[in-house]
């Protein structure tokens, strides 16, 4: 049973359920499962054994509720129509991407993690949901800005990595990642849930303006 799991899908539906206090309970059935295409590599070896198909199935539902939260969607007509969500463990450069529903993981990233394997996993995780339910202004707000929504909802949860910039730092608030997440993070201080009203705005499109639609 063990070598099923670690070497074929591990498929879970769950009920991803929002708690309101002034309405009812909003729920969306979301099927998220995990495929591990790299198992007798070094990298896809430590996901089955210091991560596991089981944790990666716990944050990527965590993290969906938490992205909910963030963004203040509290019922399903305000979220993307999104019925599943793939995570792949393979082997290929970089650390992670999404398109569409599937997120793509690199094994090699996975075996070069030094520290804590798992709080690094479950960061690129809240990073890389961001992006399965995030707007993006119909292709049009910055690639910058997109990146930065993502690493912001990284860091709320408490997934920011030491190597990051501090606060203030960087060259422009699009820079991207980090750098933008706080910036956006500083917006947010301004107007409480800024970065959820930007997020709904890009909805339907993007400029620049939204900025100080929002900020006056």
């Amino acid at each position: 049973m063990a070598n099923l799991l670690n070497h074929t899908s591990l498929l879970l539906t769950v009920l991803l359920v929002i708690n309101l206090s002034s309405t009812p309970q909003q729920i969306q059935a979301v099927s998220i499962a995990v495929t591990n295409h790299a198992p007798n590599t070094p990298g896809g070896t430590r996901f089955n054994n210091e991560i596991t198909s089981q944790y990666a199935l716990k944050v990527m539902s965590d993290s969906t509720n938490f992205i909910w939260r963030i963004f203040n969607q509290n019922s399903q007509s305000d979220r993307k129509n999104v019925d599943q969500v793939l995570l792949i463990i393979e082997s290929m450069s970089g650390v992670a991407y999404t398109s569409g529903d599937q997120i793509h993981m690199s094994a090699e990233y996975i075996q070069g993690i030094s520290g804590d394997v798992k709080r690094e996993f479950t960061g690129v995780i809240y990073h890389e949901m961001t992006h399965v339910w995030q707007w993006n202004g119909n292709g049009q707000a910055p690639g910058g800005l997109i990146e930065g929504i993502a690493d912001y909802v990284r860091l709320k949860g408490g997934y920011a990595p030491g190597h990051w910039v501090k606060p203030g730092g960087g060259d422009r608030w699009d820079q991207g990642y980090d750098v933008t997440a706080y910036f956006l993070d500083y917006c947010n201080g301004l107007k409480n849930g800024f970065v959820a009203e930007l997020n709904g705005k890009m909805k339907g499109g993007y400029n620049n303006g939204y900025f100080n639609d929002l900020l006056g």
